[in-house]
């Protein structure tokens, strides 16, 4: 086989960049979510995924693909996997999401993975000739002497358009979603005050962009040679994502030596007794006049940004004034808003569900074990008494 050049440039540093952080950041997601939030398990697996992608279209960038033939096209049944993604993280933060029910999306992803063997037991020399059609390199193919079908339903030329009509169609469901939670709320998608569709809506113009892109590329390219304008956007997401966790970690907020986890005392704190009063004040506030309790995604650096204090302090302040936990706190409120909507003529009829939501619980049975934690009483049994 003919030796290849590589091609190394400034493009191709930004995206192996890109997939650098893609791989790194995913890891840390799924590890912190793999048992407790599913929304954020699917952005985790949402995240790699897009990596891998990434991955093979670099290597096909560079010509290093041409180094590992076996890799070819290992990441094409991704494809069908990318928006049933996008579509679970965003069901997966509101109550119509079940669990047990999503297995249907991913049929397509399956049945393509299986497709894609007649292509895998290929000989190198197949791929090796399949790579310089994709690439569109001026090189001369090679006689294959034990060329196989790969492709016998003869549907491997429309996996693009597949890909396309698969985008289109989640998308259309996720606004659906969007616009539909946003009116039973009496607001708009595009001016809402609801924080978790504020940030559903921000990633779906992201996604949107992807599927312009995505037009776009396959409209004035011909295969995959020009896959990589997208993959440049891709890497622009994952910088902009890293910065965002980093922007929201509580690591900052503490003083700590090098790679030594900060672990430090409250009795060590320079908060003045004013200073616990003023904080206790102002998280007094925001759980009371801005119901920040109701945000799906409230939490304790949510609450620590909205009042301009450090996490770590508030975590204190709270401790010390209230002997609780930020999520003990932030239960008590969301129960005590529960109960009074149990009681009223409109409470009676909502769904338990319907309950959970408009104080901020993603799902029943968290609500169902903290309500009963509090009051000894299963929501449903608290409004029947």
């Amino acid at each position: 086989m003919q030796n290849i050049p590589v091609n190394l440039n400034f493009v191709a540093l930004i995206i192996i960049l890109g997939i650098f952080i893609g791989f790194f950041i995913s890891f840390f997601i799924i590890k912190k979510s793999i048992k407790n939030s599913p929304s954020n398990l699917f952005m985790g697996i949402f995240i790699l995924v897009l990596s891998l992608v990434m991955l093979e279209g670099w290597l096909n960038y560079t010509g290093y693909i041409f180094k590992v033939l076996w890799a070819s096209n290992f990441a094409e049944p991704f494809n069908f996997i990318i928006a049933p993604l996008i579509y679970l993280f965003v069901i997966s933060q509101f109550k119509n999401y079940k669990k047990g029910k999503q297995w249907p999306h991913f049929i397509p992803f399956v049945f393509w993975l299986g497709y894609c063997i007649f292509f895998y037991i290929q000989s190198d020399v197949f791929k090796y000739n399949s790579n310089i059609d994709v690439m569109q390199l001026d090189i001369p193919f090679l006689i294959d002497d034990q060329q196989r079908s790969d492709d016998p339903l003869h549907i491997r030329n429309y996996i693009n358009f597949m890909t396309g009509i698969s985008f289109i169609i989640y998308n259309v469901f996720v606004v659906r979603i969007l616009l539909f939670k946003s009116k039973s709320l009496g607001q708009t998608l595009w001016n809402t005050s609801n924080k978790t569709l504020v940030s559903l809506r921000n990633s779906l113009y992201h996604f949107l962009v992807i599927i312009i892109i995505f037009i776009i590329v396959k409209l004035m390219f011909k295969n995959d040679v020009g896959d990589y304008f997208i993959f440049l956007y891709l890497s622009f997401m994952f910088f902009m994502t890293a910065v965002q966790i980093m922007n929201r970690s509580t690591y900052y907020n503490e003083v700590s030596t090098f790679l030594e986890v900060p672990v430090l005392k409250y009795k060590k704190s320079s908060l003045s007794n004013e200073d616990k009063a003023i904080i206790m004040d102002a998280i007094f506030k925001q759980m009371t006049v801005e119901n920040y309790y109701k945000s799906s995604t409230a939490s304790l650096s949510g609450l620590a940004k909205s009042i301009n204090e450090s996490s770590h302090h508030v975590s204190q302040v709270i401790n010390e004034k209230l002997n609780q936990s930020f999520f003990e706190l932030l239960a008590g409120y969301r129960v005590e808003a529960a109960k009074a909507i149990l009681k009223t003529e409109l409470g009676k009829k909502l769904t338990i569900e319907d309950v959970a939501e408009q104080v901020g619980y993603n799902s029943k049975s968290a609500f169902n074990t903290a309500f009963k934690k509090i009051t000894s009483l299963t929501p449903s049994g608290y409004r029947d008494s």
